[in-house]
């Protein structure tokens, strides 16, 4: 067990009601944004991130910040922290399919070894414990419209079945050390996210669309493009996560923009923001992609106050914006940005 110890005043205190917050996928897309609205609010956070799919350029304005602290270390094997910790979110997983199929026995083994170590740790100091759970959980869904007592429907030898069925058993270990362990324990049941941050080649449908227009390749669609999805821009989701652990809730909550748009949709929606005249191209329906994915947030407004607040229209255009830059592909009626 590796024991990270602070350096005597290396990490300074924040504004009143300053806590002491471990991100463990920290330096991922989601989680350096957490990071970020974590130390912009006066928190102290300490960053747990294997690099595996996170990057320390996601974290590079906040590695010089006094509040902040970076470990590199994998959730598989456990991890002591010194001195005092109040909460803790885990983050920790590959969220794209392309990256958590990779080394799917991996993915697994982080949703279960990984929470158990992270809930063992939350244990020792007293720390209130969220865990990003997915939609995933649902898996192909039956109903449109997916609330949390709905129990879904998940193929549990498919090749999503290491990150749904990882998902599935973590919500499982968080809600025994709950009712069993007396830990304070949050699980937030996560819709697809996007916007400025994505790895471009993440594999992720939004981030797949843009980088694909912007650099002039044809926009690859699986299936016909009638399957829909729900987009939530990352600042909602920072915004519903924060909410969710200062929150009562023990059961889990869906977080996500319950606004609906097929695939085809939505890469007609990028071509037209991005200016491109690629063409379409359309190739067969992954195993076990879902049909259709819509959050019911009826519990998330009336246990948080919270609904998401940008629409994709303007979210997509920020997350272009950024790509554009990154990318250094010009945009219309707009120079090419050079990141």
């Amino acid at each position: 067990m590796r024991d990270f110890v602070e350096e005597p005043g290396h990490v300074r205190r924040g504004l009143p009601g300053h806590k002491v917050v471990v991100v463990a996928g920290g330096a991922g897309f989601l989680g350096s944004a957490l990071c970020a609205r974590l130390i912009a609010s006066g928190q102290t956070v300490i960053c747990i991130d294997n690099l595996l799919t996170g990057s320390t350029e996601n974290i590079a304005r906040l590695m010089r910040h006094p509040r902040f602290r970076f470990v590199e270390h994998d959730i598989l094997q456990p991890l002591a922290i010194s001195g005092r910790v109040d909460e803790i979110y885990n983050l920790a997983c590959p969220a794209s399919p392309p990256r958590y199929q990779a080394n799917p026995i991996h993915t697994f083994r982080t949703s279960i070894d990984g929470s158990l170590n992270l809930l063992t740790l939350a244990v020792r100091k007293s720390a209130r414990i969220l865990l990003s759970s997915t939609s995933e959980v649902y898996g192909d869904p039956e109903i449109p419209l997916q609330p949390e007592s709905y129990r879904g429907s998940v193929n549990t030898v498919g090749p999503r079945a290491c990150y749904d069925e990882g998902k599935r058993a973590a919500e499982t270990l968080f809600w025994e050390f709950g009712e069993h362990r007396g830990l304070e324990t949050r699980i937030a049941r996560i819709f697809n996210t996007y916007g400025p941050q994505m790895n471009p080649e993440d594999g992720r449908v939004v981030s797949n669309f843009v980088v694909q227009a912007l650099r002039g390749e044809p926009l690859t669609v699986y299936g016909d493009g009638s399957q829909t999805r729900s987009f939530c821009y990352v600042s909602d989701m920072v915004e519903g996560l924060v909410r969710l652990m200062a929150s009562e809730e023990k059961m889990p909550v869906n977080l996500g923009n319950p606004g609906e748009f097929t695939m085809l949709e939505l890469a007609e929606l990028v071509q037209a923001k991005v200016g491109s005249r690629t063409p379409i191209t359309f190739r067969p329906l992954p195993q076990d992609d879902p049909r259709q994915r819509r959050p019911d947030i009826t519990r998330a407004n009336r246990i948080l106050g919270w609904a998401p607040t940008v629409p994709l229209d303007q979210g997509l255009n920020l997350t272009i914006s950024w790509f554009a830059q990154k990318l250094g592909k010009p945009l219309p009626g707009r120079p090419a940005l050079v990141s």
